[in-house]
């Protein structure tokens, strides 16, 4: 008779929020023995129903498994849980939100404490957690050696996408990422309030808008290009002096309508102060230029 059981790897997981709870079923729907912990003792109740075990403690929750997994609120939820227990020889993977310098000082403090250390960005919203095709994934960062440890369990809740040795380096291409997503939503709030008063059906609006953002995109390869070769001029099909001499119109067109040109307002002005520097033949790119220092 030939046994095809696999032994799954036991999992550790502080934090039953919308995102923790999230991982803790996918875990839980793979096979992976599971112990959970939560301030609010009461969010476990549904996990254990689901066959979680429940950790009075954050110390009781990491005795229990080498690899362990925190997805608290911030980074200073993650030092007040961890505070006191014992992270030696523990595998601690950090998917907590934080800024890089958080996560590099939190690294340096896990292995201070005998655990080894990855820092982890996730780019889904909860509902893609564990969704096949829904494109979820989670930048890693630190140890590369842990990553490929436990690649198969990591890998369960959403895609694996390691980002280099430095720890830090995961919640910066998550914020990068999130940053670039908070822009393009400034953009279309504009874009709907413009026909706000009119009789025009949002739903209407709304696959045009999402084509023409996606027909957009490509240029971030220009801009990166741009960035490496430090010529701003290259392949420019829409120079910066023309595109300055347009803004007149998207700020008239937003008073006729009735609205605010809060949102669009600082990015002309670093168009503007661009121009001034000399920058007319460039792209847009010039004006990280700017925001970079």
């Amino acid at each position: 008779m030939t046994h095809n059981t696999v032994e799954k790897t036991s999992v550790t997981l502080l934090g039953l929020g919308a995102m923790g709870s999230a991982l803790a079923r996918t875990w839980l729907a793979a096979g992976h023995p599971l112990t959970v912990w939560n301030r609010t003792p009461a969010r476990a109740a549904a996990l254990a129903a689901e066959g979680a075990s429940v950790a009075d403690s954050a110390a009781e929750a990491v005795a229990a498994n080498t690899l362990v997994i925190v997805c608290l609120l911030d980074d200073a939820s993650v030092g007040e849980a961890l505070a006191g227990t014992d992270l030696a020889g523990r595998d601690v993977v950090n998917l907590t939100t934080s800024t890089p310098a958080q996560a590099r000082v939190r690294a340096a403090w896990a292995r201070d404490r005998g655990a080894r250390y990855l820092d982890g960005g996730i780019m889904a919203v909860p509902p893609m957690i564990g969704a096949p095709g829904a494109g979820g994934y989670v930048f890693y960062s630190g140890s590369r050696e842990l990553l490929e440890r436990h690649q198969d369990t990591l890998g369960v809740p959403a895609g694996t996408t390691y980002v280099g040795e430095d720890a830090g380096f995961a919640a910066l291409y998550d914020v990068a990422l999130l940053s670039a997503m908070y822009g393009m939503f400034a953009g279309t709030a504009h874009a709907f309030a413009l026909i706000r008063k009119e009789g025009i059906d949002p739903a209407t609006l709304a696959p045009l808008l999402a084509d023409w953002l996606v027909a957009m995109a490509p240029a971030v390869h220009q801009t990166a290009d741009q960035l490496r070769t430090g010529d701003y001029t290259r392949g420019v099909v829409s120079r910066l002096a023309m595109q300055v001499a347009g803004t007149p119109t998207f700020l008239r067109t937003a008073e006729e309508q009735g609205v605010s040109a809060e949102l669009l307002n600082p990015y002309f002005e670093l168009m503007r102060r661009r121009l001034a520097e000399g920058g007319g033949d460039e792209s847009l790119t010039g004006l990280i230029e700017l925001l970079a220092h």
